[in-house]
Formats: C-alpha cells, sequence, structure tokens
C-alpha cells in the first residue's frame, strides 16, 4: 500500500497538468528531482504486484519510501519552490514506511548476514557471498545485481550503532566511507547523511570497539573536511594523548566480538544447519529412509495417494509432496492476507512480540471458506487424526518478509501456563506444515538436536509428532525456521492436540515411543 501511495503522489507530482499552477518559479528543480527519484524508485520495483524476493531490493524499497522522499520533500529546493509537494506528502505521509519498517529492513540484513556468513562488500555490490578465510562461496546469484548506495550502507550501519552493536556497525559504515569517498562532491538530495557523517559514526565505533588508532586516524580526516568542528579536535587530542599514554595500542588489533544472544544456546548448531540450505547429501544412503505412495488405508486416498518421503526417523519426520495445489496455496494466502498481523510467541500466560519470532500471522477458520473444510479432511485422512476443534487448532498462516525466521523453539507446550492449555485440549501432539510458496535461497526447517534441515518445497507439507505416546514433549523436535535469504516464504500450521487422539493414538509401554 505504501508503494501505490508514494508513486500516486510523484505521478501527480511530476505530471504539471494535475497541479495547475504548482510549478513557480524555480520550480524545475524540484520537477527535475522528482522525476529522477521517481524513476529510481520505479527501478527498484517495476511489477508491484510481485513481492521482492531480494532483501536488497526490498530493504532500498522501504528506505526511498521512509527516509528519501522525505528528504527530497523538505530539501532547500523543496521548501523554496512547491508547496503543494509538502502538502501531497502529508496526505499520503500514514500509508508510507515508518522507520521501524526501515529499521527492521535493516537488522533482517544484519541477521542474514550473521546466519549465512555473508561479506557486507560484497553484499554493497548485490551479491551474496559467504566468505570463510580464502574460501569465497556464492549462495545465491540474483537475475540482476543491485548495488547499494553509500546513503544505503550508512543506515544499516547506523541502526546498528545506535543499538551499541559495534560488531556489526564497523563494516557498514566502512563501506559507507569507502563509498562516499569514491563520490565525494556529488550530493544527492535524498541523501540523509554524508562522508563527514560517516566518518564521525565510524570514528566512535572503532573507539568503543577499543582501536583507537583507527579512531584518531578517521578522526584527523573528518578535520579535512571540516576543520572548524570543535569536538572533533577534541576528541582527536583525547585519542592522541591515549595513545602516548598507552602506545601498544597503536599497533593492537581489536577483535570484536559478535553480540551473544542468552537465550540461544545452539546459535551455532542452528546457523550451520541453516547454511546448508537444507541439502541433504547422504540421506539416499540410509535404507530405512525411503519414499513411498501413502494412502494410510483411507478411502479418501485411495485413488489419490500422496507422495510421502520419510526424512527422519527418531524423531519422526515426514514430507508429504505436493499436498496441496497452486491454486489451492494461492487461495489459503489470499484469504489470509487481509488478517496477518506481527505473529506472537507464547511467554508465561502471556502473548509477546519478540524479536527471534520475526513473520506476520493470520488464523483461519474452517468456516471461512469451503476449500478449508477439504483441507482438513484431507490432512485426517493422511495423519489418522481428529483435526476438528477443540482437538486441532485452526489453520495459522504465516508470511515470512526481509529475513523472516524463527529461532530455534517448540511447538509443544513446555510450561503448564502455556496460554495452549486454554484450549482444555491438551498439549499439542503433531504438527502438520504446510509450504505455501517457493523460496530462492533459505527458510529452511532445521531441528537443531536431530542435526538436520529440511528446504522449502513449494505444496509439500510436513509432518511431525511433537509428544512421545507417553505424554511427554520429545526433545528432540527442537526446529527452527531459518531467515529468507531470497524470496517470500508462506507456510500454513494445522496443530494438532492430545485430546480426541485417544484411540488414533494410544499410549505405549515404552516411554521412548
Amino acid at each position: 500500500s505504501f508503494y501505490h501511495a508514494a508513486m500516486s503522489l510523484l505521478l501527480a507530482f511530476i505530471q504539471p497538468t494535475s497541479l495547475s499552477g504548482a510549478v513557480v518559479s524555480g520550480g524545475e528543480l524540484i520537477l527535475l528531482l522528482s522525476f529522477r527519484f521517481y524513476d529510481k524508485v520505479l527501478s527498484l520495483h517495476e511489477d508491484p504486484a510481485a513481492p521482492v524476493a531480494n532483501p536488497l531490493l526490498a530493504f532500498t524499497l522501504i528506505k526511498r519510501l521512509q527516509s528519501d522522499w522525505r528528504n527530497v520533500v523538505h530539501s532547500l529546493e523543496a521548501s523554496e519552490n512547491i508547496q503543494a509537494l509538502k502538502d501531497g506528502y502529508e496526505k499520503v505521509e500514514q500509508d508510507l514506511p515508518a522507520f521501524e519498517d526501515l529499521e527492521g529492513a535493516a537488522r533482517a540484513l544484519m541477521r542474514l548476514q550473521d546466519v549465512y556468513m555473508l561479506n557486507v562488500k560484497g553484499l554493497a555490490r548485490g551479491v551474496f557471498q559467504r566468505v570463510t578465510g580464502s574460501d569465497v562461496t556464492d549462495l545465491y546469484s540474483p537475475r540482476r545485481i543491485f548495488s547499494l548506495t553509500a546513503d544505503d550502507c550508512f543506515q544499516v550501519g547506523k541502526v546498528a550503532y545506535d543499538m551499541g552493536d559495534y560488531y556489526h556497525a564497523i563494516p557498514w559504515l566502512e563501506e559507507a566511507v569507502s563509498l562516499f569517498r569514491g563520490s565525494y562532491g556529488e550530493w544527492k538530495t535524498e541523501d540523509e547523511a554524508s562522508l563527514e557523517d560517516a566518518l564521525d559514526h565510524l570514528a566512535f565505533a572503532c573507539f568503543q570497539a577499543g582501536n583507537v588508532s583507527c579512531a584518531l586516524s578517521l578522526s584527523r580526516e573528518f578535520l579535512l573536511y571540516s576543520p572548524e568542528n570543535k569536538r572533533m579536535a577534541r576528541n582527536v587530542l583525547k585519542y592522541e594523548r591515549l595513545l602516548a599514554e598507552s602506545p601498544h595500542q597503536a599497533v593492537a588489533e581489536a577483535v570484536i566480538q559478535r553480540p551473544r544472544v542468552p537465550h540461544l544456546r545452539t546459535r551455532d548448531t542452528y546457523e550451520g544447519l541453516c547454511q546448508t540450505l537444507g541439502s541433504q547429501p547422504i540421506h539416499y544412503q540410509i535404507p530405512s529412509l525411503y519414499c513411498s505412495y501413502e494412502t494410510n488405508s483411507s478411502p479418501y486416498l485411495l485413488l489419490q495417494p500422496i507422495r510421502k518421503e520419510i526424512i527422519h526417523l527418531e524423531p519422526y519426520v515426514a514430507l508429504y509432496h505436493d499436498f496441496v495445489s497452486d491454486s489451492e496455496a494461492q487461495k489459503i494466502r489470499e484469504l489470509a492476507e487481509p488478517w496477518l498481523q506481527r505473529s506472537v510467541v507464547a511467554s508465561g500466560e502471556k502473548q509477546l512480540q519478540v524479536e527471534y519470532r520475526i513473520s506476520k500471522s493470520a488464523w483461519l477458520k474452517d468456516t471461512v471458506d469451503p476449500m478449508l473444510v477439504t483441507l482438513d479432511h484431507r490432512i485426517a485422512a493422511l495423519t489418522g487424526l481428529d483435526v476438528q476443534p477443540p482437538y486441532a487448532e485452526y489453520l495459522q498462516v504465516v508470511n515470512y518478509g526481509i529475513g523472516g525466521h524463527y529461532e530455534p523453539h517448540f511447538d509443544h507446550a513446555t510450561s503448564p501456563s502455556s496460554p495452549l492449555y486454554r484450549m482444555k485440549s491438551g498439549n499439542r501432539v503433531a504438527t502438520f506444515m504446510i509450504y505455501l510458496s517457493s523460496v530462492e535461497a533459505g527458510g529452511a526447517t532445521a531441528f537443531i538436536y536431530a542435526n538436520f534441515s529440511v528446504p522449502v518445497v513449494k505444496n509439500a507439507a510436513l509432518f511431525w509428532w511433537n509428544l512421545h505416546r507417553s505424554g511427554e514433549g520429545d526433545g528432540d523436535t527442537l526446529h527452527a525456521g531459518c531467515p529468507v535469504l531470497v524470496g517470500d516464504k508462506w507456510v500454513a500450521n494445522k496443530w494438532i492436540h492430545e485430546y480426541g487422539q485417544e484411540f488414533r493414538r494410544p499410549c505405549g509401554s515404552n516411554p521412548e515411543d
């Protein structure tokens, strides 16, 4: 919606007939700027009906419509020449991306940088490369290379800088400084930052990271462009004094540690599995893992058996290929889209928005459309379980946007106070997850303790048991939704509860069953 709002305003402005009498003395300059900015935005997103798969394009589109367009509207040229542009901007401002959208997009790029070990210089050039030592691996080759500007890189670095995260701030600000140096003297109306801004932020980030020598060098360079800046002059004196007192700091190489995440003790395993992009190169060598046509002895499936692939045995995980059709997947997405809201997680008795789950979701009752009733019948026939409320939850549809992810978690409740028990139908005994779209890279489902991951397979469904037959949670089902590197990931979850399944999946004598 914000894309259409901004483009409508730009089109209205650059067509003089729609703003009769608006172009006054000097107005040709701002008109030219708007033409150039319109082309710049249009080049990012030529098909407004299609999702933006490339996270770099998504970030820059949000930035163009959030800070860049605002800078054009409130520039000196605009303020001197035309009020109509500002009036039009104010009318659509509420439909444009907010700063939190831009901040979220920048965090998403940093998340992708971490999980997939992406090189910042490569990202700035529009390529997705993992660099480990002297090895460079292309994770994804976009059909169209799009480079970030100096101001783009500065904005990503500044988001990290404002959080006190110098591990991420420094490489992005370094890239911003490098690009600003190469274009020094070329001022763009839409830019928010300059070389001096980038040097200022990078110098302080280096100082905070313990690299006083680097901070001094950057501060001295800043004074070449802005010699009257007294604050920076004081910083230079401070850094010189520190180096004189501790000469070893002049040659010491500061090592910045990546910020730790207290709740994510399995980070290395999780990210390693995500980096495989769902590849299972030796599964074909294991005889107990096989493919078959599944009917589950159900008359419903006799004439249309489902292709089943056993992915893992402990925990039991099966992938059902072509479980839904293209038209069914599209219909589910269309039904859910108007109701999407930021996803939440259970925390004690509350539902909270958290950084470790970035997505939007909606719940669909089977009364919304007859197709959902058909879908429930198909799930019941395939699993042999009762999927009618209250023995199962309504269908949850989830959309993962730029860098969308869900860090390692259990689907079943691990606390007696969990909101899941409000249904009074026991814990989640099983998960049935349908992939409603494909992605170009990333987005795999990683099972952490079981040490395997499953790629996104459009129209397929992934099934696993969350509980042992004893009713105890299966710790090996700890799993995660890896960040979407490139693409637009949609899934639909059907969570089936214990009650109602007593004779469909009876208790066993072995607690491990």
